[in-house]
């Protein structure tokens, strides 16, 4: 079977100098695309590149957690990127954008501002390059919702509500302007209750899976804060989990492997259309 990882931090693989490495694995295990977000300019051309030496694509886009240190240069930066590179069939979204309202640094009223001005100039870059959007949604739905119907026009939406982890009216929601609903390590855990319950129960057809390696790891690679006081390292996330984060969510629904992986493809193809351009049907 093949899947797509819709969100995946591959570049951060780089670093340690085994990035295509960790692809390749996950290509083993039967990923056959990956989804690379960027979250800040100065990573812009890293990820291009590391989609193109990897066979992926990619998204360009300022994170809400990079807000603080943007300024407006980068906003143009990003404009000009997304004209320069309007071409590349890899392109094919505006982030990782959006609002972040967990991280107290980022909840002061002059952050909250600048958050949302930074995501309101990335949804009007989107719609000028007929770009889909994946989204960072950290409590922060409503207000996501709120600026994507003020910036709609007659126009639906296409992309991600990455890791979505909102209230079912919530979800219905974005489901209701476009969207798909990102599902990833989160859900594995059994105390994830609401959680599991929307993964469980949203229509198939509103779902994409997400490893957003390294982060969010599924529970089989979590250590607990006395496991890793005691020497115990953290496992490292990778987009070779996917399959296993798959069929945990297969269980749950009820659903065959091969269901979900048809469903999960033809979705994420439906949210980021320029994935047809790179991947046979």
């Amino acid at each position: 079977m093949q899947w797509i990882d819709s969100h995946c931090h591959l570049d951060a693989f780089i670093a340690s100098g085994d990035a295509v490495q960790v692809r390749a694995t996950a290509r083993q295990m039967g990923v056959a695309h990956c989804v690379i977000p960027s979250v800040q300019v100065a990573q812009f051309d890293a990820v291009r590149l590391l989609a193109q030496q990897t066979g992926d694509s990619y998204c360009l886009g300022i994170h809400p957690l990079y807000v603080p240190q943007a300024t407006e240069a980068d906003l143009l930066t990003l404009a000009q990127q997304l004209e320069r590179h309007r071409a590349d069939p890899r392109l094919v979204a505006v982030g990782e954008m959006g609002l972040d309202f967990f991280v107290p640094a980022l909840c002061t009223p002059a952050m909250r501002d600048k958050q949302e001005h930074f995501y309101q100039a990335q949804l009007g870059l989107a719609r000028q390059h007929e770009l889909p959007v994946v989204l960072h949604v950290r409590r922060s739905a409503d207000r996501l919702l709120k600026f994507l119907r003020e910036r709609g026009g007659d126009r639906p939406w296409r992309g991600i509500a990455h890791a979505f982890n909102g209230s079912a009216v919530q979800a219905q929601a974005f489901i209701a302007l476009g969207f798909k609903l990102g599902f990833g390590g989160a859900f594995t855990y059994e105390r994830a209750l609401q959680l599991r319950r929307l993964a469980s129960t949203l229509a198939l057809e509103a779902l994409v899976l997400e490893t957003d390696a390294p982060d969010m790891p599924p529970h089989w690679l979590y250590t607990t804060a006395a496991q890793r006081a005691s020497g115990l390292a953290q496992a490292r996330n990778s987009p070779a989990e996917l399959p296993r984060i798959a069929a945990e969510l297969a269980q749950l629904r009820g659903v065959s492997l091969a269901e979900l992986a048809a469903a999960t493809w033809a979705n994420t193809c439906a949210a980021l259309p320029g994935l047809a351009r790179l991947q046979p049907a």
